[in-house]
This record gives structure tokens, sequence and C-alpha cells, in this order.
């Protein structure tokens, strides 16, 4: 059996909850609270395999309650049930240890599949979520793959390249139509984000990446 805590201060969705859960025959219902408070009170004698917690209640609402409460069971799965799509509620539950996030107004088949998918050591998230996530990987992944050159400004790129190939500044601000205190600001910008500190290691370094032919 999969043992369900309820954590939600709804005693209309806690008793309904109730009847969905129990009415399965490998799900069982074993304690309840309206709290975070109530929750952390009563729930390591419990020992539940998976506890619903609301996202807002009185008090110790769920975002609070749950790094407290992987700390107190760590083997927890701990399911948020909200009325938010609210992206941070649900970044920053993945990050506290949450194992799924569901919407209270799909909270019927869905959360049965939630619960089970939980136990099989699976994250869940609700469908009109998921693109959050997908754009936190590919954010990541950009992220991962991207170099010191591609933080330079264009104009700062623009300076750099022509510094590489030996021009002062007096003629760079000619090209550029700007100053040449302007141009040397660029320069000292850039070559700091590089963490470059002479011209020749400007070179190599541009030599290295293939960028004198940009």
């Amino acid at each position: 059996m999969i043992r369900i805590f309820i954590a939600d201060d709804h005693t209309v969705l806690r008793s309904g909850l109730k009847m969905l859960l129990n009415a399965q025959v490998d799900i069982e219902v074993v304690g309840e609270a309206d709290s975070g408070q109530q929750l952390l009170a009563s729930v390591e004698d419990i020992q539940p395999d998976v506890i619903l917690l609301d996202v807002s209640m009185p008090g110790l609402g769920g975002l609070e309650t749950l790094p407290i409460l992987k700390k107190k069971l760590p083997q927890t799965h701990v399911l948020m049930l909200t009325m938010h799509d609210d992206e941070s509620y649900l970044r920053q539950a993945l990050r506290d240890g949450a194992s799924g996030y569901v919407l209270k107004r799909a909270a019927d088949s869905e959360l049965l599949s939630a619960i089970r998918a939980v136990v099989r050591g699976e994250v869940y998230v609700h469908s009109s979520l998921t693109r959050v996530l997908l754009d936190d990987i590919l954010s990541e992944t950009t992220s991962k793959n991207s170099t010191p050159w591609d933080s330079l400004s264009e104009r700062e790129r623009e300076v750099l390249i022509r510094v590489a190939r030996g021009f002062t500044s007096a003629k760079i601000a000619e090209q550029l139509n700007i100053s040449a205190k302007t141009v040397d600001t660029y320069r000292a910008r850039g070559m700091e984000k590089l963490g470059l500190r002479s011209r020749a290691a400007l070179v190599q370094y541009v030599l290295s990446h293939g960028l004198l032919a940009n």
C-alpha cells in the first residue's frame, strides 16, 4: 500500500481527496493536517510514503514547510498540491526537494498518476508547466556552451579585434567614430572580461578561437 498524508487547510478538499485516494486498492490515507506546523508535529510518527502538501496554508505555508520536512523525512516523497501555476513556485519547490507539482484543478486521475509516479522515483509536473523545465534546461545548456567572448558587447568585440590587429586607439576611434578615450574604456573592459592583461595575450586568444576572421 502507498501510505499518504494530506496537508491542506481546506476541509472540503481534504475530504474529497481522502475519498478519492481510499477508493484505490493500492493507496491509503494515513494522516492529515491543516497547517505546516501540524504536519511537522505529527508526520514523523506516521512515516508516510507520500505527502500531499498545499503550497498556501495559514501560518507556515507549504513552500516554507518543504525544506524542513525533507530534513526530517528525506526518503518521503512530497507532492505539492496547489492552485498556482506560478513558475517561481515550481522552481522553488523542485529546488527544495519536492518530487512533483500538481494543480488542484487537475486533482483527480492526474493526482493518482502523480502519486504512483513519484513512488517509482520519478518527478511529476503538471503538463502546463513542463515548458518551464524545458526552458530552464535549454538555458542551462546554452550557458554551459558559452565562452567569455560571448559575454562581451558588440562594441567591445569590435575594439578588441582591432587592437589584436595592431591598430592604435586613435585609429580605432576614427574607424568606429568614437573618441580614443572611449576606445580605451572598451578595451579595458573587454580585456577584464576575458581575463587578459596584455595585447600579446589578446592576440593569442583571438587566434586560438579563430576570431580574427570576424
